[in-house]
């Protein structure tokens, strides 16, 4: 399911996973960037990259002037004014498991929209 994984310390410490490309329809790109703080606050973003498009979403949860704590940015641009108040696990395990089961419902929806 990963093509690489990778420890990016440029700015901020956080983890890059790149998703292989058998997995998705056409030429697709994908990855998860995910940033976990000692205060058990954390965000995991997912992106495509298509051709034409990009298409991401996004797991938070920190203090935040325009949500809950824990709050997601849905796609098609995980963008702020769309953010929702959510709940999430407490273990980062669960957040993880949460993120990938979302985005396997997500290549199953391009894989039946080809």
């Amino acid at each position: 399911m990963f093509k690489a994984v990778d420890l990016v310390e440029e700015g901020k410490l956080y983890l890059r996973v790149e998703l292989a490309g058998d997995y998705y329809p056409g030429d697709v790109s994908a990855r998860f960037e995910i940033r976990w703080y000692r205060n058990d606050d954390f965000t995991v973003h997912y992106q495509e990259e298509h051709q034409e498009s990009v298409w991401k979403c996004r797991w938070d949860r920190h203090l935040s002037s325009h949500n809950e704590r824990d709050h997601f940015h849905p796609s098609p641009d995980a963008s702020r004014p769309d953010a929702e108040d959510a709940q999430w696990p407490q273990d980062h395990r669960d957040v993880c498991r949460l993120a990938l089961d979302y985005v396997e419902e997500r290549i199953e929806t391009l894989w039946e929209q080809q």
